[in-house]
């Protein structure tokens, strides 16, 4: 894989600045950092081996063991007691974030069943951006037929920018593929 770090220093950020007119080149918004959710469902609080599965899957798509979330308080209606395992989270920063957005936005995305782009309606107003994945098995560190159950996962960029308009011209520079069409549904 190419640095798309370097990349976006030498030759991105320069182009963003003229796009979004800038006057200093320390004003241009970059990522700030990427974090990948997933949530174990009803499936992980009676089984301790798929929570295992989904963390090695999680650890593997990303390169960084995840911290496990647990539920705050008991619920219940859902069979949740305080301290059960709810799901799991990543948090990428420096080098290994543009590694992981290189690899979303050039092999995992066009692997997806029927891609259509992604939505500009996944602006939260403040910057960032939620891309929700519905089968893990996109990304080519996962082998098919390894895998017993297929789960989905949140991917969240977190970008420096005031607003999301110039966090969509820097998701844009960095190649992610938008809907062009004018509903944008």
């Amino acid at each position: 894989m190419s640095n798309l770090y370097e990349k976006f220093k030498q030759e991105l950020r320069p182009k963003l600045k003229e796009t979004l007119q800038l006057k200093n080149i320390m004003a241009t918004p970059r990522l700030e950092k990427v974090v990948v959710n997933v949530g174990v469902g009803s499936k992980g609080l009676k089984d301790d081996k798929y929570i295992e599965a989904v963390a090695n899957s999680l650890a593997k798509i990303t390169g960084q063991k995840p911290q496990l979330t647990k539920a705050r308080k008991s619920i219940s209606s859902f069979k949740v007691r305080e301290g059960m395992v709810v799901g799991m989270r990543v948090t990428l920063r420096g080098r290994r974030m543009y590694d992981f957005v290189e690899k979303l936005v050039n092999i995992a995305l066009p692997r997806v069943r029927d891609f259509q782009g992604l939505s500009k309606k996944s602006f939260d107003g403040n910057g960032n951006f939620t891309i929700g994945v519905k089968e893990h098995i996109i990304f080519p560190e996962i082998k098919g037929d390894e895998i017993d159950n297929i789960h989905g996962l949140e991917v969240v960029v977190v970008t420096t920018a005031k607003d999301d308009q110039s966090a969509f011209e820097l998701l844009k520079i960095l190649g992610f593929p938008f809907k062009e069409n004018k509903n944008n549904k």
